[in-house]
């Protein structure tokens, strides 16, 4: 099997999107190995700095950059489930668009109502779930039931392996989220679950940070040296944002409106990495929502 074939199939492996329980467990037999390590594999990941796994952005000459647009983004369309993807995933494969560091999966998906992924496993990965409207029925094999709404964040742990089902819980509208999928800096740990609700006052033009490292601080926590912030900028308001660690890098997911960060002007679900800098400058050039991801550039 030729590496992309390869590629595109174990990713398509770790999707979870199945068509009933028949398919399921097909998929849970092929394979014992991780859903880390099916990632890894093949990709520039382990072991070195990974930023450099994107075309460069020539047109920005003060810091190393990748610049993703919207209309560039892969995309699929099952009738149910209306995704695009930020990074290569299930059938959508581009090698120059297979991870920002540790950060493996930013998916923009909306699933119709009713409608949703089915029980599926996963293990040895950071998930975390943003919704952006509607309501997603969650349940696990750690017997949590729960549902997110926009203003939550949940995190998972898949750690030594854990099961769950994603749903719209609405029969009359549809539901949108980010699934996000993060490299882990431990492998085999106990599988967690944790969901919190914003205060939307707390990134009304400020960067308001939603996920750390650490458990005592704002936020989820997760099993990586990552951290992410909100923020919903009014026109002409500026920020500047100092990355926690000099070895991390960021990336920026423009939700709604109109930024610049650094130099690079940015729309509507563009996508913007940099890296090799210690903080770059945001300024809101119409109203505008935005996710920014600092994450590792490398496993070590």
């Amino acid at each position: 099997m030729d590496r992309k074939n390869f590629i595109k199939k174990t990713i398509l492996g770790t999707a979870g999107i199945v068509a009933g329980s028949q398919s399921l467990k097909a998929s849970e037999n092929k394979s014992k190995v991780s859903t880390m390590d099916k990632l890894l594999d093949n990709t520039s990941i382990q072991n070195q700095q990974v930023g450099f796994n994107h075309l460069p952005n020539d047109e920005i000459k003060t810091m190393k950059s990748v610049l993703h647009k919207a209309n560039t983004r892969g995309h699929a369309n099952h009738g149910w489930l209306d995704s695009h993807h930020s990074f290569s995933f299930a059938n959508y494969y581009n090698p120059e668009r297979m991870n920002f560091g540790v950060l493996r999966v930013l998916n923009d998906d909306i699933v119709a109502s009713g409608r949703g992924f089915g029980t599926h496993p996963h293990d040895n990965m950071e998930i975390i779930s943003i919704p952006l409207s509607g309501d997603l029925e969650h349940k696990d094999s750690m017997g949590n039931t729960t549902v997110i709404k926009q203003g939550d964040v949940q995190v998972m742990s898949a750690g030594t392996g854990i099961r769950h089902s994603e749903y719209n819980k609405n029969k009359d509208q549809e539901v949108r989220f980010l699934q996000i999928w993060l490299f882990p800096n431990q492998k085999n740990v106990e599988p967690r679950y944790d969901q919190i609700t914003l205060d939307s006052k707390a990134t009304k033009n400020q960067l308001s940070q939603i996920l750390s490292p650490n458990a005592d601080d704002a936020g989820v926590w997760i099993h990586q040296n990552a951290w992410f912030h909100l923020g919903d900028l009014e026109a002409g308001c500026q920020e500047n944002y100092t990355l926690k660690d000099p070895n991390n890098g960021l990336y920026t997911f423009v939700l709604d409106g109109d930024v610049t960060v650094g130099d690079q002007k940015l729309n509507r679900r563009d996508g913007y990495g940099v890296w090799d800098t210690a903080a770059i400058d945001i300024k809101a050039d119409s109203d505008a929502k935005l996710l920014l991801m600092e994450v590792p550039m490398g496993m070590g």
